[in-house]
């Protein structure tokens, strides 16, 4: 019969929450060497809350001219569970114009009770209103110099291949910018399932996986 030492970490693959120190998160390989010994990656995801004080980017002040070139709107066909997606491209935004379009009466997140509320309303309402997506915007928003947990430089497998072998790969080896709305959905991709993804959620609303 095995013993305890043999058994899986996270056997109910539940996910995990973790609240590294500023001195855990300095280093992301080791970090990441962690949460897999904790059997996060069981769960398929993890919940990484940076420590307090840390900060990528100093403030979003500045951001209101960035433009998203290729906005879509995501039309959803579909009943009983199955669902098909259409993206129409639109014409570029400004993310001032995004946010002000996110937070009109017509788009933005209706009122609900819980999270549990919100999902009944996801489904119910999905092939109505099709919601404005602004989807790989190449870039990121870290300020020069931030070390820790650079989405645009993890020190990973992935960034040698870019630094010595000169392949980039869009959205795989160099950061995409996502801006959401109420009802946007972002469907796993093969690069999802094969490789890890790490997200950062600059500001907004909560992101449901």
């Amino acid at each position: 019969m095995a013993g305890e030492e043999d058994a899986p970490a996270n056997p109910s693959c539940k996910i995990i929450t973790f609240r590294p120190t500023m001195e855990e998160f300095r280093d992301f390989n080791k970090y990441l060497a962690y949460i897999e010994s904790q059997g996060a990656h069981r769960a398929g995801l993890a919940k990484v809350i940076p420590p307090s004080g840390w900060r990528p980017r100093r403030s979003y002040d500045d951001i209101d001219d960035l433009v998203i070139q290729a906005p879509i709107q995501q039309m959803v066909a579909g009943q009983s569970g199955l669902f098909t997606q259409y993206n129409i491209q639109k014409k570029p935004l400004t993310v001032q114009e995004f946010r002000r379009l996110a937070n009109s009466d017509q788009y933005c997140t209706p009122r609900y009770l819980n999270y549990e509320d919100l999902e009944r309303k996801y489904w119910k309402n999905l092939t109505f209103l099709s919601p404005i997506y602004g989807a790989d915007v190449s870039g990121s928003l870290y300020d020069e110099g931030i070390e820790e947990w650079n989405i645009g430089h993890l020190n990973s497998i992935l960034d040698v291949i870019e630094e010595d072998c000169g392949v980039s790969i869009q959205g795989v080896n160099t950061p995409y910018l996502y801006f959401g709305m109420w009802k946007t959905s972002f469907s796993w991709h093969t690069e999802d399932m094969d490789l890890y993804s790490i997200n950062y959620l600059h500001f907004g609303e909560p992101k449901s996986w």
